[in-house]
């Protein structure tokens, strides 16, 4: 399996439209591990297929980052179905290495997506793993944290962006 570099902001596959996964066959299963690993080596909490330049709707998530056997949990075509609250929480992302931000997100929700078999399935989730399936399906709609942010928020959020650039600290992982 290798392992794909991570696209960081600015690149335009970020903000593509994505297909939705119709082949659930070898293919898609190399994907799923390549994501996973990934994210693991990252180290991140998820990682969705625009993220290492695949425009599909297909996203992974594992909170024990690799540590536990079965963790993790794959959503493909994922739509949310119900939600509810509303919390502000601190968020990064693997695409904005080293920043962090606070935005809105839901207390709890149910997910339904399709797994790596294709099989549909109902996912309630609350707390960070709430947060973790917004955070991925917003990648395959296109939106990034900064896409969160207003006003001065924003404008600071840019800045620290373009400062991590002219370091040199941004560049695709391996």
């Amino acid at each position: 399996m290798s392992l794909r570099p991570i696209l960081v902001y600015g690149d335009p596959r970020l903000e593509a439209p994505n297909d939705p996964v119709e082949d659930f066959g070898d293919r898609l299963q190399s994907l799923v591990a390549e994501l996973f690993e990934s994210a693991r080596r990252a180290p991140g909490l998820g990682l969705a297929a625009p993220q290492i330049g695949v425009n599909l709707r297909l996203a992974v998530i594992d909170l024990s980052v690799g540590r536990e056997e079965g963790a993790g949990i794959v959503l493909a075509n994922p739509t949310v179905v119900r939600s509810q609250g509303r919390q502000q929480l601190e968020e990064g992302c693997l695409s904005f290495p080293g920043l962090f931000t606070t935005i809105a997100r839901p207390t709890a929700l149910t997910v339904r997506a399709q797994d790596e078999g294709g099989r549909w399935r109902e996912l309630a989730a609350d707390g960070l793993l709430a947060q973790a399936v917004c955070h991925e399906i917003d990648h395959l709609d296109g939106v990034l944290l900064v896409h969160h942010l207003r006003g001065v928020k924003r404008q600071l959020f840019l800045r620290r962006v373009s400062r991590m650039r002219k370091l040199g600290v941004w560049a695709a992982t391996p």
